[in-house]
């Protein structure tokens, strides 16, 4: 699947927001009875009855990277790869069109590095927010529903579907609903059950974008340690890491990246997740800037802490936040022509 850096403002038209903000639930009223006009299901397939009463978002119990209230199976591999393209496109044009500020990190990150495009092998994606853009979204924008225009996707590869499944020309409605969980105004580290600040689910699919909040570390600056940042789940940042965010392309879309990704990268995953060319089930082609999956007889290797499913390694602290050897105008990827 060859990488293409799609028009700009044809991608923005196509997906086409045709409804703003449908009326949903109240903001507490996730429950699965609450939602019933909004899912196809008819049993809740959601942890919700076995997870603690203090947890708010519940992965389902078949997949902890689908929400079980709109889901009750995953999705193949081609029809999770288009879900996820689409569940970034909208999320990252319905952000822009309210000014919230917003950026990809963890994963998604990795793979903007690779190729502009999600990991294929991945199953969620992950941005985070500043504390402003937390707030505004909950005030306003909580438990609101978004529908969009997206290409529709087949299975089948026959002559009017192109590599990524997709359907030329066809277009289908899709649902779009951002939660925010109420335990985002608790910073501490030790809600550890509430780490999850906010979700963008396709109703369609349950699958969903991880919204996390960067926030000011208070406890560090109290003990003189100035411009420190940290999210619930125990990454710690410096400032200047993440700031001033760079421009980019994501998916085809304007996107928001951290100024020193490779660093950033580098602390989360090790050196290895910025050259290792074969990882699961999956080679990069430079020619074709694309992961592809490979033949039964080649065996994937997989480098100790990097990149990991689940239980991302959490960042160390660090006093020097530029590495030697980093350009602030970019990277290429190994072995190709695609530059920042």
């Amino acid at each position: 699947m060859r990488f293409r850096l799609l028009n700009l403002n044809v991608v923005i038209l196509a997906l086409s927001q045709i409804a703003h903000a449908i009326p949903a639930p109240r903001a507490r009223d996730d429950s699965f009875e609450n939602l019933r006009g909004l899912t196809r299901l008819q049993i809740d397939r959601s942890g919700k009855e076995g997870d603690p009463p203090d947890k708010y978002f519940h992965e389902s119990v078949f997949h902890p990277h689908y929400d079980g209230r709109f889901a009750n199976k995953v999705q193949s591999y081609n029809s999770r790869i288009h879900a996820l393209t689409h569940l970034i496109r909208t999320y990252l044009s319905f952000t822009h069109s309210i000014g919230a500020e917003t950026w990809i990190m963890h994963g998604s990150l990795l793979g903007w590095y690779w190729n502009r495009r999600i990991m294929p092998w991945d199953s969620d994606v992950d941005v985070q927010v500043s504390e402003r853009s937390i707030q505004f979204l909950a005030d306003y924008y909580n438990m609101t529903v978004h529908t969009f225009n997206v290409p529709s996707f087949s299975e089948e590869g026959n002559g009017e579907v192109d590599g990524n499944g997709e359907r030329e020309g066809e277009l289908e409605s899709r649902n779009y609903m951002l939660e925010i969980n109420p335990h985002w105004t608790n910073p501490s580290v030790e809600d550890t059950l509430n780490v999850i600040d906010a979700r963008w689910i396709d109703l369609s699919t349950g699958l969903f974008i991880d919204i996390t909040t960067l926030r000011r570390e208070r406890t560090a600056e109290k003990e003189g340690l100035q411009g420190t940042m940290m999210c619930k789940d125990k990454h710690h940042y410096k400032a200047d890491d993440v700031f001033p965010l760079r421009d980019s392309v994501f998916e085809g879309m304007p996107v928001k990246v951290p100024y020193a990704y490779g660093s950033l990268l580098e602390e989360e995953y090790g050196i290895d997740c910025l050259t290792n060319t074969l990882y699961e089930g999956h080679r990069f082609d430079p020619e074709a800037l694309a992961w592809k999956r490979v033949t039964d007889h080649e065996s994937p290797r997989t480098s100790p802490g990097w990149y990991p499913d689940r239980g991302r390694k959490p960042s160390r602290f660090r006093q020097s936040t530029k590495k030697p050897g980093l350009k602030d105008e970019g990277h290429a990827v190994p072995g190709s022509s695609l530059s920042f």
